[in-house]
């Protein structure tokens, strides 16, 4: 990475509701400077297939590795965890000595394989949280965007942390900044953990985990046997991390339910495994009880599939 930073360009890599709320923004914002890259099978699909965000059609403009002239400043990764592979191929034209990357995928594990990938030295770490995006079909709502929160893996502060704010900033793109990303990063996987899975398993929306009752006990629990993993890895989240994260909860649309839920919906596979499957092998591997997320994973994975 050069010393001066002054990103140009940007582009997003995967329409799931995220990307969709986020790169309707974008291009709105940044015009010819913004691209959603795709491969040549998704461009000819797209090319057919109205996309629509709050009810107004986006007017993208989709490029494929066979177009990539130039590399691309910032390039957001917003696919499913199992696709988050072939999408890092996919992009790897657009990635030059400048590019920085970073996703918004759920889970722990997708920076290490963009470091893996694309090397340690073009990823900044972040998570997506506080909106209430859902998509059905090629169409998105929302009512609050929420955020995109990021830093540096090593949490330090620097200039291409700053650099990114500012840019994302200017396109209307709502930012936080970190220096204690790893926190952050176990914080929001405890509320995926509680949330994404407790609405799906009890198949109701987030007004029945905004009151009390089962299902708000239920996400608790399972919230909390995240937090006890994290006192045994040092990470060491709190109950005040969780009230944190519960305030945030709940001030989602009560009618709107997380990107699982419409998985199941739409009977494809969720992502129960980076959740529950993650938090059972890590309270194997420390000793920590996971009944909650075991009874959520048993639920879960019993939904039908086509």
């Amino acid at each position: 990475m050069t010393n001066a930073i002054a990103l140009r360009s940007a582009a997003i890599i995967g329409l799931g509701a995220l990307g969709v709320m986020f790169g309707n923004q974008m291009q709105r914002s940044l015009g010819s400077a913004f691209h959603i890259i795709v491969d040549a099978e998704r461009q000819a699909t797209y090319a057919t297939r109205r996309v629509t965000c709050n009810g107004d059609s986006c007017l993208f403009k989709y490029i494929t590795p066979q177009e990539a002239a130039a590399p691309i400043d910032l390039i957001i990764f917003g696919t499913k965890y199992n696709g988050l592979q072939t999408a890092i191929e996919t992009a790897r034209p657009f990635v030059g000595e400048d590019t920085i990357v970073m996703s918004i995928l759920n889970g722990i594990a997708s920076e290490e394989m963009l470091a893996d990938a694309y090397g340690k030295d073009k990823v900044l770490y972040a998570i997506a949280h506080g909106m209430d995006a859902r998509r059905v079909g090629g169409d998105v709502e929302y009512t609050n965007m929420g955020c995109i929160e990021f830093g540096e893996g090593d949490g330090s502060d620097s200039a291409r942390v700053h650099a990114v704010a500012a840019f994302l900033d200017s396109a209307g793109v709502p930012t936080k900044t970190t220096t204690g990303i790893q926190n952050l990063f176990w914080g929001k996987l405890m509320t995926n953990v509680g949330i994404n899975q407790t609405v799906t398993a009890y198949e109701v929306s987030y007004r029945d985990v905004q009151r009390p009752g089962e299902a708000r006990d239920t996400m608790i629990a399972a919230m909390r046997e995240v937090v006890a993993i994290s006192q045994k890895n040092g990470v060491n989240l709190t109950e005040s991390d969780l009230q944190k994260w519960l305030s945030i909860l709940d001030k989602l649309d009560p009618d709107s339910y997380p990107s699982m839920r419409q998985d199941a919906l739409a009977r494809r596979e969720t992502e129960v495994e980076m959740f529950a499957g993650t938090i059972m092998r890590l309270g194997k591997q420390y000793g920590v009880p996971t009944p909650v997320n075991e009874r959520l994973y048993a639920k879960i994975t019993s939904l039908p599939v086509d």
